[in-house]
């Protein structure tokens, strides 16, 4: 059986170990930086999707401006944890358009409450019945950030913060 100062200090070492990997976490895992030089990013396939509110979204209406696609679902963890910042970036960034594009099945009424509840200022959209879209991803939420032109200058994988979104979509409004 373990003495009473014994157990304390290895609680005290759990602690601090938890401290590091959520310090770690915390710093280790920014995502911005990394964006395609121009010469290297390929050409975006033309997207077309149904909107949640019934309208139609389309790629080749956005160029001219910076795009972040953002693939999520409403029973995605880390889709929860970045929607914020996504909307706040939407609300607060001229020249840069978000759209959404759900991947839940079935009934989206589920879509249209998530929607309401963080007050998504941006296009909702939906891939077609036979898109092929899902198929390729690693996981959600995936988002991939297109330049002026329609290319694609980064996908990321995972969650992302509003920061790290921020920082690579002012180097693309920066671009000429």
């Amino acid at each position: 059986m373990l003495r009473y100062g014994e157990r304390w200090v290895r609680y005290a070492v759990a602690v601090v170990a938890f401290g590091v990997v959520a310090w770690a976490w915390h710093y280790g895992t920014r995502q911005s930086g990394g964006i395609r030089p121009v010469g290297e990013r390929r050409v975006m396939p033309e997207l077309v999707m149904a909107q949640l509110d019934g309208g139609t979204w389309r790629m080749v209406d956005h160029r001219g401006e910076v795009v972040l696609i953002n693939y999520w679902a409403t029973w995605c963890g880390p889709c929860l944890e970045e929607m914020p910042g996504l909307v706040r970036l939407a609300q607060e960034k001229k020249g840069l358009a978000v759209v959404g594009v759900s991947m839940d099945e079935g009934d989206r009424k589920k879509v249209r409450d998530f929607v309401e509840r963080f007050q998504v200022p941006y296009p909702v959209a939906f891939p077609g019945a036979m898109s092929q879209i899902g198929a390729g991803m690693v996981g959600l939420p995936t988002t991939i950030l297109v330049d002026r032109s329609g290319r694609v200058a980064k996908t990321y994988v995972g969650a992302v913060r509003r920061g790290d979104f921020e920082k690579d979509v002012d180097v693309l409004l920066g671009e000429r």
